[in-house]
């Protein structure tokens, strides 16, 4: 008699990717792409502010926008 062995398939990892994830879910997870410190909301969720550079970058149609041309320097 033959005797088979079982073939262990990879277990396949789901994608981090979720679609029902929105972009203030992951908020923690956004540096500045400056200066690479910590990001957060400024007043009505229209922007994401570093405090260490000071520098404010938009947020457009529900996209924040993390380019360092895009961003205003603000006290």
């Amino acid at each position: 008699m033959a005797c088979f062995q079982r073939t262990v398939r990879p277990r396949v990892l789901r994608s981090i990717y979720n679609p029902r994830m929105h972009w203030k879910d992951w908020i923690a997870d956004l540096v500045c792409p400056a200066c690479r410190q910590p990001l957060a909301l400024g007043p009505g969720e229209v922007t994401l502010r570093c405090a260490a550079c000071h520098r404010v970058y938009p947020v457009r149609d529900d996209i924040p926008i993390l380019l360092v041309d895009e961003a205003k320097i603000e006290d």
